[in-house]
């Protein structure tokens, strides 16, 4: 079944998509029960409205704020569940480790927060509106719109050392990367569907260039032979040694880079994956299969993307009477 990729699908489309994921949620988790998909229809009928509309007035200004969002549901659900404990600031929490410096789009987040606190105080959760802003995000690229349940609550712990043992470095290899899937309780055809985000956003050139070294006066080579060699140039030229690796941006995309599409995986065909990790899915059996049919049929991605993006979605969440519902997204009550 494909989706319509227009916010306007009409009401029976997205009818059929609750019922067809219905099933699917209630055999992820037993709390996931306690989500449902119109869990603010009463309280705060306009919840996801307000979200949306926050993603879309923030693109408007920055349009990379949506790879950013996107990113970030990856870096809050991988660690500790989706709980928003990403968000908190403070010594010692999650967005002091390393391998969160570099995430963005907190503003958005709080700013939709903050208008919701007006109309509906107490009531929608921060761990909430990520998911949601990460799947508006994904609509606003041109992907599909993704029926997603809410009721999630915000955990209360937010801590630096959960970071780096439960997100995927851009070094691991596919064996390393299907251990941390699996502890999720994602499978390998999520692992290879979500890394289909790559097909948007930007990275930092000190979180690929392990594929380079420097020769004796300071300038980058390749020594990563599964990448295609003109590609390769592009990414010295950008990344050269008069640049500071850790400011300079390369789109993970080089050809649809603001569209959410299955060009990601042409381009790991063509030996175009940015990072480590996206050449690795080549050079494994049980992945490259997954990675050929994604590129040869983009419905077919959209599709797998809008089931993995909601398994990952509910990854650990709080509920009931777990957690808490936050005042402010960047600190516990």
């Amino acid at each position: 079944m494909a989706f319509p990729f227009s916010s306007c699908k009409p009401k029976y489309a997205l009818l059929s998509s609750l019922l067809l994921f219905l099933p699917l949620l209630l055999l992820i988790s037993s709390s996931v029960a306690d989500l449902s998909f119109n869990f603010y229809g009463s309280s705060c009928p306009g919840a996801e409205f307000i979200v949306r509309n926050t993603v879309r007035s923030a693109s408007s200004s920055d349009s990379s704020v949506l790879g950013k969002l996107l990113r970030l549901i990856f870096h809050d659900c991988f660690v500790q569940g989706c709980d928003a404990s990403v968000l908190v600031r403070g010594n010692g929490t999650e967005r002091t480790d390393p391998g969160n410096a570099s995430l963005g789009g907190f503003d958005v987040i709080e700013s939709a927060k903050n208008v919701l606190e007006i109309f509906c105080p107490g009531i929608v959760s921060c761990a909430d509106i990520l998911v949601l802003a990460a799947r508006d995000a994904v609509e606003a690229l041109g992907g599909p719109v993704v029926p997603i349940p809410t009721g999630r609550r915000d955990g209360t712990v937010s801590a630096a050392e959960d970071v780096r043992p439960n997100i995927i470095d851009t070094d691991f290899t596919v064996d390393k990367m299907i251990n941390i899937f699996s502890s999720k309780g994602l499978s390998v055809q999520d692992l290879v569907v979500l890394s289909g985000a790559h097909t948007v956003g930007a990275a930092h050139c000190n979180t690929f260039n392990s594929r380079f070294k420097r020769d004796p006066r300071g300038n980058f080579e390749l020594i990563d032979a599964s990448l295609d060699n003109s590609y390769a140039q592009t990414l010295l030229n950008k990344c050269s040694s008069s640049i500071d690796p850790t400011t300079a941006v390369v789109n993970n995309d080089p050809e649809t880079s603001s569209t959410f599409d299955n060009q990601y995986y042409k381009n790991l065909l063509a030996h175009k994956g940015l990072f480590q990790t996206d050449s690795a899915l080549m050079e494994d059996d049980r992945t490259r299969r997954i990675v050929e049919i994604l590129a040869s049929d983009g419905e077919s991605f959209l599709e797998r993307w809008t089931e993995s993006f909601m398994k990952m979605s509910v990854i650990g969440v709080r509920v009931g009477e777990e957690g808490e519902i936050r005042r402010s997204c960047s600190s516990v009550n």
